[in-house]
């Protein structure tokens, strides 16, 4: 289900609890709701949302694949930059790392470890911030 975005920065900075099986939906629910801002959106984390749990999607070309729980473990090629996100006006400077390793959880529930780099790696870095509040 394509839900309303959540704009307001007192929830935003409120940290997210990791992800059970029970939230299943909320996957979906950030699915379509990225599917349905594709146009201005390449990520969503939960809270984006309303929901305060560690749940992401990220959308590389067509492709949008869901990261529950995840925690970055490696990263390496340190870089500022400037981001804008859904959620808030404007642009704001930020600092990332150009190649970045990731354990996660997919969709079913299914233990992962990911290389990513670049762009992709970006907006990782980027939605995992609002788990702990981090607002760019």
């Amino acid at each position: 289900m394509v839900k309303n975005i959540v704009r307001n920065p007192v929830f935003l900075k409120q940290k997210s609890v990791p992800a059970t099986k029970a939230d299943a939906q909320v996957i979906q629910d950030l699915m379509d709701t990225l599917k349905a801002n594709q146009d201005r959106c390449v990520g969503m984390a939960a809270n984006m949302i309303g929901v305060k749990k560690q749940i992401i999607v990220v959308a590389v070309g067509p492709f949008i694949f869901p990261m529950v729980n995840p925690v970055i473990t490696k990263k390496s090629g340190r870089y500022e930059t400037q981001e804008s996100c859904l959620s808030l006006d404007g642009v704001r400077p930020c600092v990332r790392y150009k190649e970045i390793e990731v354990d996660y959880l997919d969709a079913d529930f299914n233990q992962k470890h990911g290389k990513y780099t670049d762009f992709t790696a970006q907006i990782i870095q980027h939605e995992i911030d609002h788990f702990e509040g981090i607002l760019i």
